[in-house]
């Protein structure tokens, strides 16, 4: 049946629709900090943003956003990722930290 000019035509619902997708968020600041600066992400959590937000307005955006807190293993995936981004994997600046740390 075609709809009028008057009636917006109806979307079907995209399969993972954002209320759908999980959100992720990884605290960097101290539990007393002024402010909480956490990384946030959506779907994925190597793929984040950093924001920074006062405690009331991070509990209301935790809330409203019904996030999760990274597990260990998605932090040091996030981790490993950034320090592949920083220092490369086959360069000089990644020999040279290699070289400065502990063997093992």
């Amino acid at each position: 049946m075609p709809h009028s000019p008057s009636e917006p035509e109806q979307q079907p619902r995209a399969k993972n629709s954002f209320r759908d997708l999980t959100k992720y968020i990884r605290v960097r600041s101290k539990p007393d900090a002024r402010f909480v600066e956490f990384d946030f992400a959506i779907g994925e959590p190597s793929l984040f943003v950093e924001l920074i937000m006062p405690p009331a307005v991070f509990e209301d955006f935790c809330t409203n956003n019904n996030v999760i807190h990274m597990s260990a293993e998605q932090m040091a995936n996030v981790d490993l990722e950034l320090e592949k981004w920083r220092y490369g994997e086959d360069t000089l600046m990644s020999r040279n930290r290699d070289r400065d740390r502990p063997t093992e």
